[in-house]
């Protein structure tokens, strides 16, 4: 989808999220007076702008589909046709965006704009999410999960229970207090169980340890526990 698409799909949810969930058209305009004098070719010049709003467009149809359906038993229907992860997201973390003051929101997006948006662990991160995958393991990435809830990666595996996860190369000066923003970051979001894990790239073997900790845990770890491993 060009820029140009993008802005103009942009337009029609918000008219008919208004009808369905207003609270999204809010969302959704808010986003839309973002990049509404951004001209397209600009735009397409921000990869990390376009992939945001590719999956706010992506998100928003879905919910406003789920929406419209005609009863709960269609939408949970619905809702059980979806992966773990998904129905997580768009039963939970997605809504709860929808309708909660997002502190963070007018920070990174301004940061995205700019061109200041880095995702200083991301070949780690894809690195974790492929090896995950190919033992069978399902993941999901969102902007809005990473940015405004702490949240690089959702994991499930046999028991199909989603966990929420951060990696991170902190150094041992800032392990903790890094630690406890995450935790607070999904505390905030009533995220009830998530995994924190930092890794040191000079050892050997180590996407391999993160990816057994991480389908071990998804599968484990109790609810209301934050884990750091390191």
């Amino acid at each position: 989808m060009q820029a140009k698409e993008i802005k103009h799909k942009l337009k029609l949810l918000i008219e008919q999220a208004s009808a369905i969930d207003p609270q999204l058209s809010k969302r959704l305009d808010e986003i839309n007076r973002w990049v509404k004098y951004i001209r397209p070719g600009s735009l397409t010049a921000k990869p990390f702008v376009l992939a945001f709003l590719l999956e706010v467009i992506t998100d928003s149809t879905i919910w406003l589909i789920i929406q419209s359906l005609p009863s709960e038993a269609a939408r949970q229907a619905k809702f059980n046709q979806m992966t773990p992860n998904e129905r997580y997201w768009y039963s939970y973390l997605f809504p709860k965006w929808i309708n909660s003051t997002d502190a963070k929101f007018y920070i990174w997006k301004k940061k995205m704009m700019a061109g200041e948006f880095n995702q200083f662990d991301g070949d780690i991160i894809k690195s974790i999410a492929q090896d995950i995958v190919r033992r069978e393991g399902n993941i999901w990435q969102r902007y809005i999960a990473d940015l405004s809830m702490a949240t690089d990666l959702i994991v499930s595996n046999h028991q199909q229970k989603p966990l929420c996860i951060q990696v991170t190369s902190v150094s041992e000066e800032f392990h903790e207090q890094k630690y406890e923003k995450w935790q607070n970051a999904l505390q905030l979001w009533q995220i009830e169980r998530g995994l924190f894990l930092s890794y040191n790239p000079g050892e050997s073997d180590f996407i391999n340890q993160l990816v057994n900790v991480a389908l071990y845990n998804s599968d484990h770890l109790d609810q209301g526990n934050y884990l750091n491993f390191s």
